[in-house]
């Protein structure tokens, strides 16, 4: 856990940067067409839209971009059709890895991932082969100067929360799945800025990795994450902190 916690908090510490270049608009967007596409544009009644829509306001999309990206996604406005896919691989180490992709061209998508994999010390594996190592979970991830850490940490766990972790910048808040939505919402009325809200896979055991080959999981890491087509990865690897910050 504390491996996959720490690489966590590292990337959305970095979504400032990713918000500057774009790409985590790009992200959210996309995400927020399917969600809509699948579930309907009501957020109060769509709880995968709900989730997207508040991290992208706490990630300051323009609200016009998020009501056109929330259209597109009901056919009111036109737009591309994105396809879903979940790959699985592994990583240096014999790390685990689960990539979530959205795209409008599978062909690209693969061979790009291919490619990423193959140059830092991964490779593809079948649908099947690790995604059984993980459990699905809710996050929540919230500023922490936003609210006091004592109180937040009360109202999540009788809300359900499984976990509360603190860092210097953020508090997250881990949820079984089927409580994720009462949580966040519970969080959401605490007043507290809700950086991020959605959904996760947990490892249920970690890789220790260190020297070289952690770092080149941590290439293989930032490799797939530059993808334009990728949405999120998820691995089980426990990395020294140390190491991590250092690549951050």
């Amino acid at each position: 856990m504390s491996g996959h916690s720490k690489w966590s908090q590292i990337k959305h510490r970095k979504a400032a940067v990713d918000a500057k270049r774009g790409k985590l608009f790009s992200r959210l967007i996309k995400e927020i067409t399917v969600s809509a596409r699948i579930g309907g544009g009501d957020p109060e009644l769509n709880p995968r839209l709900r989730s997207v829509v508040t991290t992208a306001k706490s990630s300051n999309v323009p609200s016009d971009t998020i009501e056109k990206a929330i259209l597109r996604g009901t056919g009111e406005l036109e737009g591309i059709d994105y396809e879903e896919i979940i790959y699985e691989g592994y990583g240096p180490g014999g790390v685990a890895l689960i990539i979530e992709v959205l795209t409008d061209n599978r062909n690209r998508a693969v061979a790009e991932l291919k490619y990423a994999l193959n140059k830092n010390g991964g490779n593809m594996g079948e649908n099947g082969c690790v995604s059984w190592m993980f459990d699905k979970r809710g996050l929540v991830i919230v500023e922490k100067d936003s609210i006091d850490e004592d109180e937040l940490f009360m109202a999540a766990a009788e809300a359900g929360a499984e976990d509360v972790t603190s860092s210097e910048y953020s508090i997250e808040i881990l949820t079984p799945f089927e409580d994720f939505d009462r949580v966040r919402t519970v969080v959401e009325e605490t007043g507290a800025q809700i950086q991020v809200s959605e959904m996760t896979m947990i490892p249920q055991n970690t890789v220790k990795l260190e020297g070289k080959e952690a770092e080149r999981m941590i290439r293989l890491m930032g490799a797939i994450e530059e993808l334009d087509d990728v949405q999120k990865v998820y691995a089980n690897f426990d990395i020294p902190d140390e190491i991590l910050e250092a690549a951050a």
